[in-house]
């Protein structure tokens, strides 16, 4: 079955910088479109970065110049770097693999950003 397993969250300054991680096994990952969503409480999950399987890129707005994500097929894991962190940043960040016309998500990690 499909698994993805996120980690890295935590707390960190503002300004500072995260590196979240998700691993995905049970599917073809390197044919995968993979993304990174957040949902801060009260909120609607909103997208925040994603990943073609030609590894070309797609950022939201207030994310751009600041996180970066990536992927690693050997490793099937995808990555998303996030720099010159905000409060407004905190919230669950999950991730998700598009597999045909399905969703799958992971369990979330929690980024507080916050003095």
């Amino acid at each position: 079955q499909v698994q993805l397993v996120e980690s890295g969250g935590g707390l960190v300054q503002p300004g500072g910088s995260l590196r979240l991680s998700c691993a995905g096994s049970g599917f073809i990952f390197s044919r995968s479109k993979m993304g990174w969503y957040r949902q801060a409480p009260g909120k609607q999950r909103e997208l925040v970065a994603d990943i073609s399987i030609d590894s070309s890129t797609n950022y939201v707005d207030f994310v751009k110049g600041r996180f970066t994500i990536s992927r690693d097929n050997a490793k099937n894991t995808v990555y998303l770097q996030m720099n010159s962190l905000r409060p407004e940043d905190t919230a669950v960040y999950y991730c998700n693999a598009r597999i045909g016309v399905f969703n799958h998500w992971g369990q979330g990690t929690q980024v507080t950003v916050s003095s």
